[in-house]
């Protein structure tokens, strides 16, 4: 299963012309392709993304309600695959820097795969993004993410007591270390480029010395710096495949008589979209370049395992827009909330209208606001006081759609509004917050001040995904229009391999994948 981070689903089409005829072009031609698929749920994040594709779930179900949310009980931030109790192989014991599908609540298709074959079957997964991994990877597979500190690809001891030899084989060879010192340019003349006026904005986003326009330098002050620097270039997803080879070839992924399962999840284009947004130059050229590395990996398939044994879905977590500045020029209502300065001002109104000095916002985690319960309490308020006045507020505010709050959620008080249904779906009794927030289209809630352009709503441009299937035991290749989900993914996989649904399933078996049916569905 391979997962673009980041890719919307029309961006493939839209350089159609463009692309090698075996990469993305495989699936489009030699595939049956969704061009109709769309999240369901509101908080499109990362995290979120990857746990609905793999689990088939929502934030009830998998768990995951953002890539952090904040636990009361604790008082402190939780990073969605942040684990204290593992540490990651070769870093020093008492690292809190651990991490392990531990707050992953369901079960994936990779999971029941395993658990159907008596544990004969294996799942591996690997992502520059330890979340792009870790998620995937499920509870029985085995994780491998890129570390920003030191270049190599690192898992925990929750998989591993220590790494096996061809992993430390090829973190000896420090691959990383070949475009140290180099440029990421374009891959084509500029003219030939949709974007070729889109190279110098003044609302993109630089990361260190990697620079606003082409070509960008592969360099740093530190090592770490050009570690951390190199996520942000496709050389990254070069590096993913690298190492993704490596595993196949020495685990022998395909090669026994039970189905193994690989998912590899691509980061880039969504940290050059965050940083360039994605009707940049750099996005245009970033997808260009990622499918002539996905061209590398399926023949590599074809060469180890043959790509008539190998079943591959290629999807994403999420889509995204345009810059706000960038969509304000050409005349749309289009604006960015930073939440620092909203909260900030909430908290004063609640000050103000609850006659106290303390702040009754506690954290403010996209699309979560968690209210400060023990402050509520000692006022001797109820908390569904507090949060009616602050929904009530935050809908008065500019840039605001939707305000939502945990006792309409939980007592199912939530009608008429479509936007209810996808946050009902992000929803989760325990992790979720006191309201949800749900802001206007083109606006963006931006949680950094050193990104462009985000995403993490419920509309149309972040919903929107590819679904494509290609390889074994497609019949007869096809493009299908209807509206489909994500999350009918694992329940497609689940029928063909014969084996139980992952816990938290809730699609529906796409039909036209396996089908000899000719007809283009619609």
């Amino acid at each position: 299963m391979i997962t673009v981070d980041q890719l919307r689903g029309d961006m493939p089409w839209r350089l159609q012309d463009r692309l090698s005829p075996d990469g993305f072009r495989y699936f489009m031609e030699q595939g049956v392709v969704y061009k109709n698929a769309h999240y369901q749920h509101s908080n499109t994040l990362t995290a979120v993304g990857h746990a609905t594709l793999f689990t088939g779930g929502h934030s009830a179900q998998h768990g995951m309600v953002g890539n952090y949310w904040y636990d009361p009980a604790e008082e402190q931030q939780v990073y969605c695959v942040a684990d204290s109790s593992y540490r990651i192989i070769g870093e020093k014991a008492g690292s809190n820097a651990g991490a392990s599908p531990k707050n992953l609540s369901a079960s994936t298709i990779g999971d029941e795969l395993v658990l159907a074959s008596a544990n004969q079957s294996r799942v591996f997964s690997v992502s520059v993004k330890d979340r792009g991994a870790i998620i995937p990877g499920g509870h029985l597979g085995k994780a491998f993410w890129y570390s920003r500190t030191n270049g190599q690809f690192v898992s925990s001891s929750f998989y591993y007591d220590a790494y096996p030899h061809w992993v430390e084989e090829w973190n000896k060879a420090k691959k990383a270390d070949q475009y140290q010192d180099t440029t990421w340019d374009l891959l084509h003349t500029p003219s030939s480029y949709i974007a070729a006026q889109q190279d110098d904005r003044s609302y993109e986003q630089s990361y260190k010395q990697l620079g606003y326009t082409f070509p960008h330098s592969l360099s740093g002050k530190t090592p770490k710096d050009y570690y951390s620097t190199l996520r942000f270039t496709p050389m990254a997803d070069e590096l993913t495949l690298d190492f993704a080879e490596a595993l196949i070839k020495a685990e022998k992924i395909g090669q026994g008589p039970h189905t193994d399962m690989l998912a590899i999840s691509f980061s880039v284009t969504d940290y050059v979209g965050h940083l360039f947004g994605p009707n940049s130059l750099e996005a245009e050229d970033n997808l260009l370049r990622l499918d002539r590395t996905l061209a590398k990996l399926l023949r590599l398939i074809d060469r180890q395992i043959g790509l008539s044994n190998s079943l591959i879905v290629l999807s994403s977590d999420h889509g995204t827009d345009a810059i706000p500045e960038y969509r304000k020029s050409l005349g749309f209502p289009a604006g960015k909330h930073h939440p620092e300065q909203l909260i900030a001002r909430m908290n004063q109104l609640l000050k103000t209208r609850f006659s106290t000095n303390e702040n009754l916002i506690r954290a403010y985690l996209h699309p979560n606001i968690y209210l400060n319960l023990q402050s509520i309490s000692q006022l001797g308020i109820k908390p569904k006081k507090i949060e009616n006045f602050l929904a009530q507020e935050l809908m008065k505010t500019p840039g605001i759609a939707l305000a939502v709050t945990r006792t309409d959620l939980m007592q199912g008080q939530i009608v008429g509004n479509p936007l209810f249904k996808k946050v009902q779906l992000a929803f989760h009794p325990i992790r979720s917050g006191n309201v949800l927030l749900v802001q206007d289209q083109f606006w963006y809630l931006n949680q950094s001040t050193d990104v462009a352009a985000v995403h993490g709503s419920p509309y149309a441009y972040d919903t929107h995904v590819p679904i494509m299937f290609a390889g074994k035991d497609i019949k007869q290749p096809k493009v299908v229009n209807r509206l489909v989900s994500p999350s009918d993914i694992v329940s497609t996989l689940a029928a063909q391999l014969n084996i139980p649904l992952p816990s938290g399933a809730s699609g529906q078996p796409l039909d036209e994948v396996f089908s000899s049916d000719t007809a283009q569905a619609q």
